[in-house]
């Protein structure tokens, strides 16, 4: 394992996730572009955001809405992605081809790992003794050894592999192949894809509801969005959404299934769908900025987190009242997204040292 330092002091510690009583909603401090709200039952945590033309994640403080900290130094990072106990992320770095994991509460660098050309995703298996890492250039997942820091497999799947997820139990990983019509399906006991389920044009990025009955996979290529039934694995249902749907998201109370739309660079979709998980029905249709990308939900189902890539910013949606309270700026060209239980600490811009002979490869254009 190589591990790695930080240029800067670490951040403070933070705490668990913990439920505020009243909080103001808004933008960083001092921008004329703020939107603010003032409501209840605010999260402790942190959203985590990968800014993948800045070189940059952005660390948001979830009980306030604004930027903690960025970290720089990280090239055309494409995802992020917390561990279920909060104490790390995962980020790709899609021109060096690695997965990094920092600490979340020190910002220290654990380590980085060679991974194919082109990483779209990073995922954690909810023991957190593995990640699993999209190849899009080599239509492979890369399975890790988080303890050792090393490849223990590399899975050939369907063509351009891109969003990928767990299920709840951690018994398998399901895999959007963008440039085909297939979700794979990983048996995480043997590291061999085991199935291939047809669901449409262009699949982008899989959700999982809680009980892991379902998984649900955004059609970029159909602007939809196609229902599996795990145990058969089998589609069961498609609903048209948005234009050019990507990342999707299921609320931990399985309430809701949030599906970006984020269009194209020409012509942005600025929407996120709204589905019924019981009717599997879009509800509601909300306006966010300009290439609605990346989801997340806070633990307690209260606040969705959507990045929005032609805008730079980060929409805060609240999910009681179904609007959008806040818009976060954040860095260029924001993809991924995530939610972590380790309090966010403040601190000035840190810059990691992620210095490592990678492979060369070319950012995600999705």
């Amino acid at each position: 394992m190589k591990k790695r330092t930080l240029l800067t002091a670490a951040v403070t510690a933070g705490v668990a996730a913990v439920v505020a009583t009243t909080v103001v909603v808004a933008s960083t401090t001092g921008n004329s572009d703020a939107q603010a709200a003032t409501h209840n039952n605010m999260v402790a945590g942190t959203i985590w955001v990968a800014n993948e033309d800045g070189a940059s994640l952005t660390a948001i403080d979830a009980a306030t809405n604004t930027v903690a900290t960025t970290l720089t130094g990280i090239d055309s990072p494409h995802n992020v992605q917390a561990t279920q106990g909060g104490s790390s992320i995962w980020a790709v770095s899609g021109t060096t081809a690695m997965a990094v994991e920092i600490d979340s509460e020190t910002n220290e660098v654990h380590g980085a790992v060679s991974t194919g050309a082109m990483p779209a995703h990073v995922i954690v298996t909810p023991d957190e003794t593995r990640t699993y890492t999209t190849n899009n250039a080599d239509n492979t997942v890369s399975a890790v050894d988080i303890a050792t820091m090393t490849t223990i497999a590399t899975i050939p799947v369907g063509a351009g592999p891109h969003g990928l997820r767990p299920s709840p139990d951690g018994a398998t990983i399901y895999v959007a192949n963008i440039k085909g019509t297939t979700v794979s399906v990983i048996d995480t006991a043997t590291n061999t894809q085991v199935d291939e389920i047809e669901v449409g044009k262009s699949p982008a990025q899989v959700a999982f509801s809680p009980d892991g009955e379902f998984a649900y996979a955004s059609l970029n290529g159909e602007n939809a969005v196609a229902k599996i039934d795990t145990t058969t694995r089998q589609l069961v249902a498609t609903i048209p959404v948005g234009d050019g749907p990507i990342q999707t998201f299921v609320s931990p109370d399985n309430k809701y299934l949030l599906v970006a739309n984020q269009g194209t660079e020409d012509q942005p979709s600025r929407t996120v769908s709204i589905i019924d998980t019981t009717t599997f029905s879009v509800v509601r249709t909300v306006e966010t900025g300009a290439g609605a990308h990346g989801v997340t939900i806070d633990p307690t189902s209260r606040h969705a987190y959507i990045t929005n890539t032609f805008d730079d910013t980060v929409s805060v949606l609240d999910l009681k009242t179904l609007k959008v309270v806040a818009s976060i700026p954040v860095g260029s060209m924001p993809n991924g997204i995530t939610f972590s239980t380790q309090a966010a600490g403040i601190a000035p811009t840190v810059e990691l040292d992620l210095n490592m002979d990678g492979a060369d490869g070319a950012g995600m254009g999705h």
